[in-house]
């Protein structure tokens, strides 16, 4: 019986190059990781301040209208870099870099024919067992 998942690898294509293929993805994966880290950031930002802002009302109705004042003044709306706030970041981000490594990400699974995951399918064959519950290859 020849185990093969759907026979991603397009046929001549060598194993340098779905092992390079491969590579690419998981650096693409990881900058994916990032984008989710920096909206995780993005959120986390705006949380923060509308949590310094409920804190500004408390110290304004416990008398410390001079602390409020400042916080009100320093900190609320402050950028969180030069010009910046979270949102600006993130779009920066998803249309430089993040754009450009999708773009390059898709070009480099044209040597593969487009098909994702080849690699993975392929260890995936490797190491599972025939006829074991839970091995199987395809849905």
């Amino acid at each position: 019986m020849t185990r093969r998942t759907e026979g991603r690898r397009p046929e001549g294509v060598s194993d340098a190059t779905v092992e390079a293929v491969g590579a690419v993805t998981e650096a693409f994966e990881t900058a994916e990781r990032a984008r989710g880290a920096l909206y995780d950031f993005h959120q986390l930002s705006g949380s923060a301040d509308e949590k310094a802002g409920h804190a500004v009302e408390l110290l304004r109705a416990a008398g410390h209208a001079a602390l409020a004042d400042r916080l009100d003044r320093e900190l609320i709306g402050r950028n969180v870099l030069p010009g910046r706030w979270t949102f600006q970041i993130v779009e920066e981000y998803d249309d430089g870099y993040h754009e450009v490594f999708r773009t390059l990400e898709r070009a480099t699974r044209d040597l593969v024919g487009g098909v994702r995951h080849v690699a993975e399918a392929e260890l995936k064959e490797r190491n599972t067992t025939p006829g074991e519950p839970g091995h199987e290859l395809n849905p």
